[in-house]
């Protein structure tokens, strides 16, 4: 309770506590909120209607997206150990995200509309359909009206204990259509709690810097954003792998129950298996390509491999809901989001259609996809033999971003996926420049698209202009650029090499204690 209330009294995690609030007050505008919302009764009394107010509260979320950012970057533990600011001073990062994340937790999803997508499935399984057979729009009223259009007739590729964490959110709520869906950020914060209190400790074992990645990741406003506010079903996607992975690191077969926490991760969200490739390997490294290392290591991942599907299955039978999801896999991609493999097609189209091959351009995007999610998976399979039998975390950071980027559809909470593991990547610090500009583009991205569905576009531009322009300033007068001097230094019990023990030859192998 102290450190709470120690919290309170910074002015500095004051800040970011009213940019959620004003982010918290401009969510009440027709940008994400759905036209049977509860709340246009309440706002039509208080005369919060119409064009004026579009332009008000896009502005106040604005403005709110940008103290958050400032919130953040002056929290950043600074290079200077012997003046320590920030968490490193004894600001607790629980604290400084219960602070943050408290105007958020009654407010309506935040920048996206998926938190009515699971209420909607919900609700068909409340009346006896699976999600994986029918679709949000198969049963008219006010479940169907809170989904997104390019998603109500579109079956789900959410992992079968998703769903039936979403069919019981509908069930406790009474079958309230608006309730249901500001409930999904329930599990969306046990993946928060489970994410900020293992990452610094997994970073810690790891020999990696706990205070870095505390506030990287844990006080990351897109993890703020998406994960408390817009309450996806990645949050506790994440939270549940960084268990395994901290599972992992407890004692050299530990892996094994790790792998089977994977498996349920993966039954929130699929992408959540491919932690089972690196948990054999954190704490026992291959040490060389001899064959007979090399098949020691291969037989560990597949067992790995074969315990999180082992555990997943026995969750998609328990569900009753099986392998429906598979039919569904490319649903992400059927509405054009900004990837680089979109961006690509859009390209190519136009100049096709300049040309007159009319035909040729309508295909073009779909072949796009495709060779973008080939090269993503050729990109993994590099990673993996370059990181995965020596740095298996480094391999989830980089392979998870590959494979974000390399998607049809990308959103700045998918690219968490890779961010929130990229502090346990070794020195990790050279690419925080690069991850903080990532992060204030793609929340300037945000920025845009909510401006433009509130009509208001020239605002949105506004703010992005005037977010870059403050991470410029920021970094020019802090007069420090990203670097961290000092490395924390972590005391390693060695062990010795082979089989049966867990000692590894680098810093990602060995585990601090």
């Amino acid at each position: 309770m102290a450190v709470y209330l120690r919290a309170w009294r910074s002015r500095v995690v004051l800040e970011g506590f009213i940019g959620t609030g004003l982010i918290t007050a401009g969510s009440l505008t027709p940008a994400y909120l759905p036209l049977n919302s509860p709340w246009w009764s309440r706002l039509g009394r208080m005369g919060l209607v119409g064009p004026t107010w579009r332009v008000v509260g896009t502005a106040l979320a604005l403005l709110g997206v940008g103290l958050l950012i400032d919130s953040w970057l002056r929290l950043r533990p600074g290079r200077q150990w012997e003046r320590p600011r920030g968490i490193r001073a004894g600001m607790h990062p629980w604290a400084v995200l219960g602070v943050w994340g408290l105007p958020l937790l009654l407010a309506p999803p935040i920048f996206s509309h998926d938190a009515y997508s699971y209420a909607a499935q919900g609700w068909l399984l409340v009346n006896g359909i699976s999600p994986y057979d029918g679709y949000p729009g198969l049963l008219p009223g006010a479940f169907a009206d809170q989904v997104a259009q390019e998603w109500r007739y579109t079956r789900t590729p959410y992992g079968p204990l998703s769903l039936q964490i979403q069919h019981l959110i509908v069930h406790l709520t009474c079958d309230n259509p608006y309730w249901s869906a500001v409930l999904m950020r329930v599990p969306a914060l046990l993946g928060v709690i489970l994410i900020g209190l293992l990452l610094p400790r997994l970073a810690r074992r790891t020999g990696h810097d706990p205070y870095f990645a505390a506030w990287f990741a844990s006080l990351n406003p897109l993890l703020v954003i998406d994960f408390i506010g817009g309450a996806h079903n990645d949050s506790l996607m994440m939270g549940l792998l960084v268990l395994g992975l901290w599972v992992a690191t407890l004692a050299g077969w530990a892996w094994l129950p790790a792998a089977l926490v994977v498996g349920v991760a993966a039954a929130i969200k699929q992408p959540a298996v491919m932690g089972a490739l690196a948990l054999p390997v954190i704490r026992r490294t291959m040490r060389g390509w001899a064959p007979r290392e090399v098949g020691v290591t291969l037989g560990r991942v597949v067992v790995s491999l074969l315990l999180a599907a082992a555990s997943f299955s026995l969750l998609s039978w328990v569900t009753g809901l099986g392998f429906g999801w598979y039919h569904a896999v490319d649903v992400p991609g059927m509405v054009m989001t900004v990837s680089p493999s979109t961006l690509v097609g859009l390209a190519i189209r136009w100049v096709l259609n300049l040309l007159g091959a009319h035909a040729a351009a309508a295909q073009v995007i779909s072949v796009t996809h495709t060779v973008g999610m080939v090269l993503g998976f050729l990109g993994l399979a590099v990673l993996a033999v370059r990181y995965l039998p020596t740095r298996p975390l480094a391999f989830l950071a980089w392979g998870y971003l590959a494979f974000t980027l390399a998607s049809p559809a990308l959103h700045s909470w998918y690219v968490l996926w890779g961010a929130i593991l990229l502090p346990l990547v070794d020195r990790a610090v050279r690419f925080v420049r690069t991850a903080v500009w990532a992060t204030v583009v793609l929340l300037a991205y945000d920025a845009v698209n909510l401006s433009w569905r509130n009509g208001v576009l020239a605002v949105g531009v506004a703010a992005v202009v005037l977010l870059a322009a403050h991470l410029v300033w920021h970094e020019r007068s802090t007069g420090q650029g990203w670097s961290f001097r000092g490395r924390l230094r972590v005391r390693r019990r060695h062990r010795p090499a082979g089989p049966g023990h867990g000692g590894a030859p680098g810093p990602s192998g060995d585990v601090a204690q």
